[in-house]
């Protein structure tokens, strides 16, 4: 029997493509590496700085308490996100005229770019004329997210949950439709609970599409900017200022560029880093 020859004549026609996202990214990225170790003063006269930036970010409070916030919002709305999604998707019919009305439903909020979700919810939920802080504090309840720190930070995950969890129930969706109806068959002939349906069947077979759910998530998630800052701005205070508002902040706000370039690789590395550690443990279980 003869050998099989690859053929890599296909990675030509992908070749431009890979070129182009190539010189599209690395020409920026470089551009931060220098700065990152330079600092200047103007008239684009450099100075070498060394590793100064990097353990000015590494050693500042100010990092450590963004960083924590980020952590601390990404773990909640995957919290959230990825069961009320799979649980969305599980109620979601599979037959007739409801499947393309909730599939358009979900798809919706997806459709809504990032600024004006963030416009939508800054006057949905203002304390005095929005509809949701007239009706909260209607209720008795304190609700104002440009004074109250605890209320900003909800709002910001609701705001998230609200936004994003759709993702995932179309992902958790299309897995259960993958799944045939020969495995539902031989559980109703075995007597398995619906329980036992879901731990056995549908969410073994969902594993992959939830990893991808997950990373997803955590990704975007972990690199929000848009959404919290045209909501509070990062305030009240910095209650909600997260990684990316304080980059943007020193790098704009401060023209601190040096900090700032050195704190993007940093905030880079850390995504890729969590993320290779999230897709290994989830990879790991899978094969187990």
């Amino acid at each position: 029997m003869a050998a099989k020859t690859a053929n890599h004549k296909a990675w030509w026609l992908v070749a431009p493509v890979v070129a182009l996202v190539a010189f599209n990214a690395l020409i920026p990225m470089m551009t931060v590496v220098n700065y990152s170790f330079q600092e200047t003063f103007g008239d684009n006269v450099f100075f070498f700085e060394g590793f100064k930036w990097y353990e000015q970010v590494l050693g500042s409070e100010r990092f450590h308490a963004a960083l924590g916030r980020q952590l601390a919002f990404t773990f909640t709305i995957l919290v959230i996100e990825i069961p009320l999604g799979v649980a969305v998707a599980l109620a979601m019919p599979r037959k007739g005229i409801g499947v393309s009305v909730c599939l358009v439903l979900m798809a919706l909020p997806l459709l809504i770019p990032w600024n004006v979700v963030g416009a939508m919810w800054n006057i949905f939920a203002l304390p005095d004329i929005g509809l949701l802080g007239r009706a909260l504090n209607g209720l008795g309840l304190a609700y104002d997210f440009t004074q109250d720190p605890t209320s900003a930070w909800i709002t910001t995950i609701v705001m998230d949950v609200w936004h994003w969890t759709s993702l995932v129930v179309l992902l958790a969706y299309a897995g259960l439709r993958s799944i045939p109806e020969a495995y539902y068959q031989a559980a109703k002939i075995d007597g398995a609970s619906a329980w036992a349906i879901f731990r056995h069947i549908q969410l073994s077979k969902m594993k992959r599409v939830l990893t991808i759910a997950v990373l997803l998530r955590f990704m975007d998630s972990f690199m929000i900017y848009t959404e919290p800052f045209v909501l509070t701005g990062g305030g009240p205070g910095n209650t909600t200022t997260f990684l990316s508002i304080d980059l943007v902040k020193i790098a704009l706000g401060q023209f601190d560029l040096g900090p700032a370039a050195a704190m993007s690789l940093i905030y880079f590395l850390i995504v890729l880093l969590l993320s290779w550690v999230f897709y290994s443990l989830m990879m790991r279980n899978e094969e187990r």
